[in-house]
């Protein structure tokens, strides 16, 4: 998963593709491939590695043609090599795909496939797709319908592109849920295909951005927008300004926003090659991780700033329950000082979006000087956290530009999961069949994220309601209570309102004195092991006139009858539902600030990476 290209016109396809592709390197892949419909027949070019190695090997081999498409891939189902890399044909080799995303229900879609002969040559979930559309073109129906009957199969967030050779008067893409966007750019005589505007910025400025649980048919002279359900849709032409930094934003107002979206598309482009579905197995390549000093370890120290740090937290419940491993969260300013008891059975795992943050830094420095394991979670590739580290996970979630981090908050929550279910494999403490379930949930993140934030809408006309107060109250409790922390610093950041988050149960040692009708409480409130202690917060903070807004899962009718407003998230397992109960906070945070008329990718006094203690 990661970029898309498609072009339908009368220009040659692959220069357009490929110097598309290059626009959107900087999110990063693994391989890449193209497709293009030379006479009546589609020719794939791929490879593992950069663009450069697909780029050599198209000047040994060139292909001529359009229409086509091309694809950059992080790995998620099979190895980052060129046998599982995009575009994927059929095995009539007369269709073709490409997509973002991961198909949930692969597995048993392959199996059913399996069964009626079909033969896989890749080891993707991607493959599953083309057959699928094989599958029902062989019922006698064309590539449009095929499509659609594809789409409403499979499960999961995801955006496909397909072509086939039979029709070659046309591209379908789809967006099912929120696994990434999808341009469409309007060109004359010609159209385009892209994940994300400035892969299509010099060919065109009027683009249509596909809705989630939306389907395209675009040929070189229109654009048919449906709904998977078949119904007619209207789009909106947005005319983007050729402004680099304009465009980059897209149809979203700040980049806060747009990136608050992008993380549907971030983790699962963090699940990348690190992940074995089949085998229910992790694997993170980059932490140089060893069975014997997996065995080792006897103390894990997370230290990290601000919302970093609050991720962390979520990383201590998740690596004690499953790794057995005890962990301590220190915040990185006050490590070196808190003289910490470390030695070569110790790791210091660091978290930092941008890598260069300088007390994290210094955290590091005194975790090598004192001859403890050093780890870390970044975002900034080479930057001095990753360089100075013994190991490292990328968090792959592409550059953050709004200061106050979104994206890079979410990924390291599943960095920490997978590191927990990889250090419990090599320790022995976990059995198979809990390691293949834990593994298995990863497969729902994407979806999740997606179905929550198709919800913002709610969350606005909550934001309206709340976009006056001076002071408000976050509370969670178990694996949720960091995020009612992280909730309070988004709303203090961008809004410069007064927000505290605290442990729910602690609310009667002290914050209930300050609850009354001024005083909002957001109550963390998920189906999770703590669900029952959480309603007891809800009854004593509306017992004292409170106002309340429960963050619950879909269909919690106690927590509908007790709250002034919910903000409704779907179901969860509970180890991962931390990444989705911060969204709807997320988005309350953007929106009031952003009704207050305030600086939101830019709010006062802070910066982006800090650099001096």
């Amino acid at each position: 998963m990661c970029g898309i290209v498609g072009y339908i016109g009368p220009r040659d396809a692959t220069p357009i593709i490929v110097n598309g592709l290059k626009r959107l390197e900087y999110r990063g892949y693994d391989s890449a491939g193209v497709a293009v419909l030379n006479g009546d027949q589609i020719e794939v070019r791929r490879d593992a590695g950069k663009l450069s190695q697909l780029i050599e090997l198209l000047e040994k081999s060139p292909i001529d043609g359009a229409p086509g498409m091309g694809h950059t891939r992080w790995a998620t189902h099979g190895a980052p090599n060129a046998r599982n890399a995009h575009p994927h044909l059929g095995q009539t080799k007369r269709v073709v795909v490409v997509q973002n995303g991961i198909v949930e229900n692969f597995l048993e879609l392959k199996d059913e496939l399996t069964a009626e002969g079909v033969e896989f040559q890749s080891e993707t979930d991607t493959e599953t797709i083309v057959h699928l559309v094989e599958h029902y073109l062989a019922t006698g129906i064309g590539l449009v319908e095929a499509a659609r009957k594809t789409f409403n199969d499979i499960q999961g967030a995801n955006v496909i592109v397909l072509m086939s050779a039979d029709e070659p008067d046309k591209i379908v893409t789809a967006r099912i849920g929120n696994a990434g966007g999808v341009v469409l750019g309007m060109g004359q005589d010609e159209n385009f295909i892209a994940s994300d505007i400035p892969a299509i910025m010099e060919h065109t400025r009027d683009v249509i951005f596909l809705e989630s649980h939306q389907m395209a048919v675009v040929t070189r002279n229109t654009m048919t927008i449906e709904t998977l359900d078949g119904a007619k849709v209207k789009p909106q032409v947005h005319s983007i300004s050729w402004d680099p930094v304009a465009a980059e934003k897209g149809e979203y107002r700040h980049f806060m926003q747009k990136e608050i979206h992008e993380q549907a598309r971030a983790l699962t482009d963090t699940l990348a090659g690190r992940v074995d579905f089949a085998n229910g197995k992790i694997r993170l390549p980059d932490l140089n991780l060893t069975e014997e000093l997996a065995k080792k370890i006897d103390k894990i120290y997370i230290t990290a700033c601000g919302t970093a740090a609050y991720a962390g937290m979520v990383g201590k419940y998740l690596i004690e329950k499953i790794a057995r491993i005890p962990v301590e969260v220190v915040i990185g300013s006050e490590f070196r000082y808190s003289d910490p008891i470390l030695d070569d059975r110790t790791v210091v795992l660091a978290i930092s979006q941008s890598g260069e943050t300088a007390d994290t830094l210094a955290a590091m420095e005194e975790g090598r000087r004192k001859g403890a394991i050093v780890w870390s979670i970044v975002n900034a590739i080479g930057s001095q956290a990753m360089r100075v580290a013994d190991g490292y996970i990328s968090m792959q979630t592409g550059p953050e530009i709004g200061v106050a981090s979104t994206k890079a908050f979410t990924a390291p929550l599943v960095d920490q999961y997978m590191l927990a279910i990889l250090l419990a494999d090599l320790r022995g403490v976990i059995d198979e069949k809990t390691r293949r379930q834990l593994v298995s949930d990863l497969r729902l993140v994407p979806d999740l994220v997606g179905r929550t934030l198709e919800r913002e809408d709610d969350v606005e006309v909550i934001a309206h309601a709340l976009k006056d107060i001076r002071d408000c109250l976050y509370l969670g409790r178990g694996i949720n209570m960091p995020i009612a922390y992280e909730g309070a610093l988004k709303l203090k950041e961008i809004s410069y309102i007064h927000a505290e988050g605290y442990p729910a149960g602690e609310m009667k040692h002290g914050p209930i004195a300050l609850i009354d009708e001024h005083m909002p409480v957001i109550c963390l409130a998920p189906k999770d092991p703590w669900h029952e202690k959480m309603i007891s917060q809800i009854q004593q903070a509306k017992a004292r006139g409170g106002i309340v807004i429960a963050v619950a899962t879909d269909g919690d009718e106690v927590v509908k009858g007790m709250a002034d407003h919910v903000i409704w998230i779907p179901e969860s397992p509970w180890m991962l539902s931390p990444v989705v109960t911060v969204l709807p906070l997320q988005l309350l945070a953007y929106h009031i600030a952003a009704l207050r008329g305030l600086d939101v990718d830019q709010p006062r006094n802070l910066a982006k990476s800090v650099t001096v203690e």
